[in-house]
């Protein structure tokens, strides 16, 4: 059903109806700590040379007094480095806050940041850093414009759990 709205609404807008969809699903394991803090976590798109093509969701803890929170996102190092320090936070679309142990899942149809990137070969990283914790980054490679259905999961070692990314035409 969601599907279907956002076509019609693509059509709406003027978007080509063949836009395509991204879902990429992620789970943040609980780690039995004595004081657990939620990680920060940023999910972007990359080119086969590794620059980024798209900045897609980054996580950060929102509730800290004068966006305090925002001086620790530089711990979301690869990001931090690739495009981070260039970005105002908050980002209306891209930024929100931390997200609790659990699966979580982020969906681009039409009007996303996926909209502009020209056919080729990409990955799809997530990275998460968490205070007194760990930091872990995972690629997931696919094509763009997807073609059919593709599918490609992994599976993090200790900050990130399993990682998928699912892409239908």
């Amino acid at each position: 059903m969601r599907m279907r709205y956002s076509l019609a609404l693509t059509a709406a807008l003027g978007v080509p109806a063949s836009a395509a969809e991204l879902t990429v699903k992620l789970e943040l394991p609980r780690i039995p700590v004595a004081e657990y803090h939620r990680p920060y976590a940023a999910v972007w798109v990359e080119r086969a040379d590794q620059s980024v093509a798209a900045n897609l969701a980054v996580w950060y803890d929102l509730k800290k007094k004068g966006n305090e929170g925002t001086k620790w996102l530089k711990d979301v190092r690869q990001w931090w480095r690739k495009s981070g320090r260039e970005l105002q936070m908050p980002v209306d679309g891209l930024s929100g806050a931390t997200r609790a142990p659990g699966e979580h899942q982020l969906v681009f149809a039409a009007r996303s940041p996926l909209d502009q990137l020209p056919a080729g070969d990409y990955a799809v990283v997530v990275e998460a850093a968490r205070e007194g914790g760990g930091r872990e980054v995972v690629r997931l490679p696919f094509q763009w414009p997807p073609k059919g259905p593709q599918g490609v999961k992994v599976r993090g070692d200790h900050e990130l759990g399993a990682v998928g990314v699912e892409l239908k035409p």
